[in-house]
């Protein structure tokens, strides 16, 4: 099939890209003029093809979604913060609309995949939800979460109307290839074991759903293979605090564990100084004040849907990491 991939030059947009031409798919690779394609399958590559544009921009996806049968929408903003929230609406959601448009008029497109968030479905303190859980949209820990949760009942509205779409949410991603905004565990495994995340992040009882990349990118493919038109997949994995994620760390690398706690005030007022710094000198913080109120929630769900409709398959965390420590030991980032 032809299928087109926006944000392909993204963290899992890359990885997307690879698995469908080593399943003999033909792909249309959505990038804009500024993207870094380093992370992408080589040009000479007969079945990949780049195009430029961008979901903000109708016009170039129209000619991109030209003569194409599937689109795997994966272009986002993904950051805890930025100077300019206004971007996480534009792209997030003026992209989504966007696209929904074109396929409209693109006869061609059978069907599009659409890639939300678990934050998207909103905390889940205290319990572990699945995709029957809607966002209560009475706080939202960042805009981010907050253009996601909009786009998403964008997404459901265009399914109740017989849009040819699916939904799915992966949880944190994490694994080998890119060090982005989308890969926090590896930017924080960076940081522990260059000596400046001495501790535990808050008192430990976090939790998230920490999905490997390519355990996604195949939930994806299956979506398009066996997923239901209008339906929701969570495409996340095992249910766990970032205190986990160092503790095995720890083990894999025969290093020791983090000795204390970071109280989660001392953090915020880090991220409060990264912010002024960042708009200083014009680069994005890996800890602000956002990300600390993320911290204050859980954010566990079930992907058992996906397991069933989806042959959904997803690695445990310590799988994962065994893959993820010696990765980043090897491009010279941590040492142990």
């Amino acid at each position: 099939m032809k299928i087109v991939v926006t944000g392909a030059s993204g963290y899992l947009g890359g990885r997307l890209c690879h698995a469908l031409l080593r399943q003999g798919h033909s792909v249309r690779a959505l990038v804009r003029p500024t993207s870094d394609l380093s992370f992408l399958p080589p040009h000479t590559d007969a079945d990949l093809e780049i195009v430029y544009g961008d979901v903000t921009d109708y016009s170039s996806l129209l000619s991109a979604f030209s003569a194409c049968h599937v689109v795997f929408h994966a272009a986002a903003m993904v950051e805890p913060w930025l100077p300019d929230p206004s971007k996480f609406f534009s792209v997030n959601i003026g992209g989504l609309e966007n696209v929904l448009r074109a396929v409209r008029e693109t006869k061609t497109v059978e069907k599009v995949v659409y890639t939300s968030s678990f934050f998207a479905l909103g905390p889940t303190d205290g319990y572990v939800a699945d995709e029957n859980q809607v966002h209560p949209e009475k706080i939202f820990c960042t805009e981010y979460e907050k253009s996601k949760a909009a786009a998403d009942k964008i997404a459901l509205r265009a399914a109740l109307e017989g849009f040819p779409i699916i939904v799915v949410y992966p949880g944190v991603l994490y694994g080998p290839g890119k060090v982005t905004a989308g890969n926090i565990v590896a930017r924080l495994i960076i940081e522990r074991f260059n000596g400046r995340l001495p501790g535990y992040i808050g008192s430990g009882f976090d939790k998230y759903s920490f999905s490997h990349i390519d355990d996604v990118v195949e939930g994806h493919i299956a979506a398009m293979n066996k997923g239901r038109l209008g339906e929701r997949y969570l495409l996340t994995g095992e249910n766990a605090s970032f205190k986990h994620v160092f503790d095995i760390a720890a083990i894999i690398t025969a290093t020791s564990r983090p000795k204390f706690n970071i109280p989660l005030w001392l953090i915020e007022a880090y991220g409060w100084v990264s912010v002024l710094f960042s708009r200083i000198v014009g680069t994005l913080p890996l800890i602000s004040p956002p990300t600390v109120n993320v911290l204050r929630h859980q954010w566990a769900y079930s992907c058992e849907k996906a397991k069933v409709e989806l042959d959904y398959n997803p690695r445990s965390l310590k799988e994962g990491l065994e893959e993820v420590l010696p990765w980043l030991k090897n491009l010279g980032l941590i040492k142990y």
